[in-house]
């Protein structure tokens, strides 16, 4: 991380707990070390001498994804890129879309059997907003079915409530068709689902109205070298590296 992201990303972090000892750590270096971590694909005890101790590192990863801190500031930062296109800061549209990964060996929660992609892992369930960036992400037993984790992951970004107000659109894929679906939406939601369908006549590659957007964001994600497997045990642990990805990608942006 540049000293230009640093300035960018430093007033959104936590400052220390009054009446506590002193931060003798330099947070950018943690920092680095996480993003290092992310895109190396490396174990915490894996980081080179040069950062940090790994066990504050890990330590700094952990407190923030419990107390919500790399989602406020994945959120803040959000709300900043879309103001830099030129776009309000709160969506009115959103794409869903899921994608199955293979899990780590010693991976053992939220696991199980995709029969369509034939992947045993995990599934990551993303919701973003015409521009690719994540509003939110949830990561379930690659098992789970479109239309469940879809109804979940909008759950999610329904508790954003007031900070989606605009937000009345949602674009899926035909994977999430279906009455029970789109009436779950519109009564609990009160958003409009709208199907983008491949035209069966076509069997070359098309690129779908709005859909692109989505796939072009998963392809962000296996960049980090982290995200093209699951190795974490909990599959709240990699949901945070999902946001902290998209950090590193805004921050570079804005920065």
């Amino acid at each position: 991380m540049t000293q230009d992201q640093w300035e960018l990303i430093e007033p959104l972090i936590p400052a220390t707990k009054p009446g506590g000892r002193p931060r003798e750590v330099d947070v950018w270096e943690v920092l680095n070390a996480i993003f290092y971590v992310l895109y190396e694909g490396c174990r915490w005890r894996g980081l080179p001498g040069d950062f940090p101790n790994w066990q504050t590192v890990y330590t700094y990863f952990r407190n923030w994804r419990i107390d919500g801190t790399w989602v406020r500031i994945h959120d803040r930062l959000r709300e900043w890129t879309r103001v830099d296109r030129d776009r309000e800061p709160i969506p009115s549209e959103a794409i869903i879309d899921s994608q199955s990964v293979k899990s780590a060996a010693m991976v053992s929660q939220a696991v199980g059997y995709d029969a369509g992609k034939n992947v045993k892992g995990r599934k990551r369930f993303l919701t973003v907003d015409t521009l690719g960036l994540v509003l939110r992400v949830l990561i379930t037993a690659a098992s789970v079915g479109e239309r469940e984790g879809g109804k979940r992951v909008l759950n999610k970004v329904k508790k954003m409530q007031p900070s989606m107000s605009r937000l009345n659109i949602i674009w899926v894929d035909a994977g999430f068709d279906g009455n029970r679906f789109m009436q779950w939406v519109m009564d609990f939601c009160r958003w409009i689902v709208k199907v983008v369908i491949r035209p069966k006549e076509r069997r070359e590659f098309v690129l779908l109205p709005k859909r692109w957007v989505v796939e072009r964001t998963l392809g962000w994600l296996t960049w980090c070298r982290r995200l093209n497997k699951d190795y974490e045990l909990l599959p709240e642990t990699a949901e945070t590296f999902v946001y902290i990805a998209m950090i590193r990608v805004m921050v570079r942006r804005l920065a």
